[in-house]
C-alpha cells in the first residue's frame, strides 16, 4: 500500500504551520552555556528554560517533519521498486520511509509533537512550566524507537537495492539522515536537560545530563563490559579490553553520550578479532584504549588487530548503508522493530557515534591498516563553548 500523505491524518491549517515554522531560524547552545546555566535551577531559571523549549522546539521538529514529508530522491514505493536502471534511483529513492509503516509512524510522531508544542499555551508562571515539562517528557519517550525504526527502513532499503549501487554516491540519503539524526541529538539533548534539572536529587557533580567531573576511563570501562557482554552473547566468548589512562582524570561532558560512542567502537573491534580469531589456535588479542588528555582535546583511541578495513572500503565507512556484516533482515525477514542489540549488521553505529562526537565539537576519525587493524581516534572537545551544529 503507497505511503499516506500527511494531509490525509492531519489538517491542512497544521500543515501549513508546520511549514511557516520550519522556515524559523533555530537557536543553538554549547555545552558550557548548558552547565552553566543549568547550575543553578532556580523556578526563575526552569522558567526561562521552558520558555525557550516552548520556542525552540517546534521550530526543529518543524524543519524534520518537513523533510521526512519529502525525502530525498522522491523514493519510493516498495523496496521491490528499485529493480530498475540506476538513472531512475535519483526518482526513486525518497520515498521509501515512507511507503513504510514505520515511515509514516516516524513522520506522524513528528507531527504529532509538534501539534502539542504548539497547543501548549504560553508558559507565564511555574505551574504552566511544570506541565509543559511533563509534556515534553512524554514526547521524548514517544520518540524512543526513531532511531532503530529509521535503521530498519535503511537496511530494507539496502535489501531491495541492485547490488552494482556504489552506497557512498547515494549523497542524499547520507546528508538527509545526518541532518535527521544530528538534530534528533539536539532536540533530546534540550528536552533530557531540561527535565533532569527538575531532579530534587541530582547525582553528585551532576547538572542535569552533564556531569562536571566525568571520568572518560570509567566510562570506557563501562561501555567496554556492556559490549564484551554483548559479544559474549553471540560469539560464546570475547576478546580482552585493556584501558590505559588515568582514572582520576575528570572533565565536563555528557556520560551517556561517551558511553554510546565507546561501545560502538569497542563493539566493532571485538566482532573484528573475534571474527579473525575464531578459528585459529591463537589467543585473540586484546583490544585497547588509551585515554589522552590534551589542552584542547580529550581523545579516546580504541585499537584492534582485527585485519583491519581494506581501503577501498574506508569511504564507505561513514554511510548509514554499508556494514560488513550481514544485513540482520537475512536473517530476521519479520523484524518489526529493532530493538534487540546486534553485534553489528544496520550499519548506523559509526556514522551516528561521529555525530554524538561532532555534537559538542569533537569529531571521530579511523585509520586502518589491511591485514593488521583498525584504529579509532576519538576526539571529545574540552574547552565545551561551541554552538550546536544546526542542521
Amino acid at each position: 500500500m503507497a505511503a499516506k500523505k500527511a494531509s490525509e491524518s492531519f489538517s491542512k491549517t497544521l500543515i501549513e504551520e508546520v511549514h511557516k515554522w520550519g522556515c524559523m531560524k533555530q537557536t543553538g547552545v554549547s555545552l558550557r552555556y548548558m552547565m552553566e546555566f543549568g547550575s543553578k535551577p532556580t523556578q526563575r531559571n526552569l522558567l526561562i528554560s521552558g520558555q525557550f523549549l516552548h520556542k525552540e522546539l517546534p521550530i526543529r521538529i518543524a524543519r524534520r517533519a518537513i523533510e521526512l514529508e519529502s525525502l530525498p530522491y522522491g523514493l519510493s514505493e516498495k523496496p521491490a521498486v528499485l529493480k530498475v536502471p540506476s538513472f531512475f534511483y535519483a526518482f526513486l529513492m525518497g520515498r521509501f520511509f515512507l511507503s513504510l509503516p514505520c515511515g509514516f509512524q516516524v513522520r506522524d510522531w513528528y507531527l504529532d509533537s509538534f501539534r502539542d508544542l504548539r497547543s501548549f499555551p504560553e508558559i507565564k508562571d511555574t505551574n504552566d512550566e511544570r506541565e509543559f515539562t511533563q509534556m515534553i517528557k512524554a514526547i521524548k519517550v514517544r520518540h524512543n524507537n526513531v532511531v532503530p525504526m529509521m535503521a530498519l527502513g535503511v537496511q530494507q532499503l539496502k535489501k531491495g537495492m541492485d547490488p552494482k549501487i556504489v552506497y557512498e554516491d547515494l549523497d542524499e540519503i547520507h546528508q538527509f539522515l545526518d541532518r535527521f539524526y544530528m538534530s534528533r541529538i539536539g532536540i533530546r539533548m534540550l528536552i533530557g536537560q531540561h527535565v533532569e534539572l527538575h531532579n530534587p536529587n541530582p547525582p553528585l557533580h551532576c547538572v542535569g545530563y552533564i556531569h562536571t567531573k566525568m571520568s572518560p576511563v570509567e566510562v570506557a570501562q563501562n561501555a567496554s563490559e556492556d559490549a564484551r557482554c554483548i559479544c559474549l552473547r553471540e560469539y560464546g566468548s570475547a576478546p580482552e579490553v585493556n584501558i590505559y589512562g588515568d582514572p582520576k582524570f575528570t572533565f565536563p561532558y555528557v556520560p551517556t553520550h561517551l558511553h554510546l560512542m565507546v561501545f560502538e567502537l569497542v563493539k566493532n573491534s571485538l566482532r573484528a578479532v573475534q571474527e579473525r580469531y575464531m578459528d585459529s589456535d591463537r589467543v585473540a588479542p586484546p583490544i585497547r584504549i588509551i585515554v589522552a588528555d590534551g589542552i584542547e582535546d580529550v581523545t579516546i583511541k580504541v585499537s584492534d588487530e582485527g585485519g583491519g578495513i581494506p581501503r577501498s572500503g574506508l569511504p564507505k565507512i561513514f554511510t548509514y548503508l554499508y556494514s560488513t556484516a550481514r544485513n540482520p533482515l537475512d536473517e530476521h525477514s519479520d523484524l518489526g522493530t529493532a530493538d534487540t542489540v546486534t553485534m553489528a549488521g544496520y550499519g548506523y553505529g559509526l556514522p551516528i557515534s561521529r555525530l554524538y562526537a561532532r555534537y559538542f565539537g569533537g569529531d571521530l576519525q579511523i585509520i586502518s591498516m589491511e591485514g593488521y587493524g583498525t584504529d579509532a581516534y576519538l576526539h571529545l572537545s574540552r574547552l565545551g563553548d561551541s554552538q550546536e551544529p544546526l542542521p
